[in-house]
């Protein structure tokens, strides 16, 4: 097993926890900490562990894919297991995990945190709003989106170069490429450990969480820009035509055209589309569209107030339909647990305590 832990200015935890793994290879990534951290990593090498320097900080995504390439080029054809550094990842735990990697058969095996306990609650709230948005953008269950504690079998290495992403949204990327291209992923529940109210981490709440979340919210804007297009073209052909149905309808073909277009490209990455089911889905989202449009118009009397009221009762049922007929992910490999059972997308499996 291979023990890959990238750093960025790390203390005492970090030595104590390779001391703890001497028995296992470990690669250290230096992500840039600089020069007054040159005697923790020098401890860190003293006790066995493999030294990867880069000259500035890069992030974590950049660090995991330094960590990696080194793996690949030092120690062809054996797994690895990435843990943070701040230790917050009990060696049985990564022992677990790396267990299930090599015997599982999945392509990514998950270190998974019941969040029970005293765990700070931004890390608590965080977690479960990801959990929920990557489900409805993916349909794939995950318990712990953001856990750093993850197992990869040695087949999974170039595929890890080629995903983007530099700083904390690189592992999000992984997963949701990951659901995107139907790989099997499995997880392990582990400890839920916290020191010092997660004082260690280097996350930056705005910045990352936006870097995080900016795949998750592709729909969204995607379903904006269709929003946008769709009322000005239903505006500016009702202001010139006076007659609110057959502008309504053209301005539905127009917009669906381009939301079909952006999905596609950007948002599901799906290979290929439906467009027979999205023509279907649009067909009913229009009939649904025009009679809401008509009730609320009348109702309200505002053509634009309606609209609005309009697109919000149909923005979550088009997406579920979208996700789910129009961009099916494509069916999880076969997964074969300690029991031989076939399983499908995550599976939970129990670390030894």
């Amino acid at each position: 097993m291979i023990v890959l832990i990238p750093a960025y200015e790390p203390g005492d935890t970090l030595v104590e926890l390779v001391a703890r793994l001497a028995h296992h290879t470990v690669v250290l990534v230096d992500d840039g900490s600089g020069p007054a951290y040159a005697p923790i990593f020098a401890r860190a090498r003293a006790l066995g562990a493999e030294l990867v320097t880069l000259d500035r900080n890069s992030g974590k995504g950049h660090a995991l894919k330094a960590g990696f390439a080194h793996i690949a080029r030092r120690h062809p054809g054996r797994g690895v297991v990435c843990a943070d550094s701040d230790g917050q990842h009990r060696p049985a735990d990564i022992e677990a995990v790396a267990r299930h990697a090599a015997a599982s058969g999945a392509a990514m095996v998950l270190g998974v945190r019941r969040f029970t306990g005293r765990v700070p609650v931004r890390s608590r709230l965080g977690n479960g709003v990801t959990r929920v948005a990557f489900r409805l953008v993916t349909g794939l269950a995950v318990t712990d989106t953001q856990t750093g504690l993850r197992g990869y079998p040695a087949r999974m290495l170039p595929w890890l170069a080629r995903v983007p992403g530099d700083r904390f949204e690189y592992e999000q990327r992984l997963l949701l490429e990951a659901a995107r291209e139907g790989l099997p992923v499995a997880e392990v529940e582990i400890a839920t450990v916290y020191l010092g109210h997660n004082e260690s981490s280097h996350f930056r709440p705005v910045r990352d969480s936006l870097r995080v979340y900016r795949p998750l919210l592709a729909f969204a804007l995607s379903s904006l820009l269709a929003f946008a297009v769709d009322t000005a073209v239903l505006l500016t052909l009702t202001a010139l035509t006076g007659d609110l149905l057959p502008s309504a309808v053209a301005a539905r073909l127009i917009s669906a055209t381009v939301n079909y277009a952006v999905n596609r490209t950007y948002v599901f990455g799906a290979r290929t589309g439906k467009p027979a089911r999205y023509a279907a889905l649009a067909a009913a989202v229009l009939a649904a569209n025009l009679v809401l449009l008509e009730t609320l118009a009348s109702a309200t009397g505002s053509v634009a107030a309606a609209k609005l009221l309009t697109e919000a009762l149909l923005f979550l049922g088009g997406f579920l339909v979208q996700r789910l007929v129009v961009f099916p992910a494509r069916k999880p490999a076969p997964v074969r647990d300690g029991a031989g059972e076939v399983q499908f997308g995550a599976v939970l499996m129990r670390a030894d305590r």
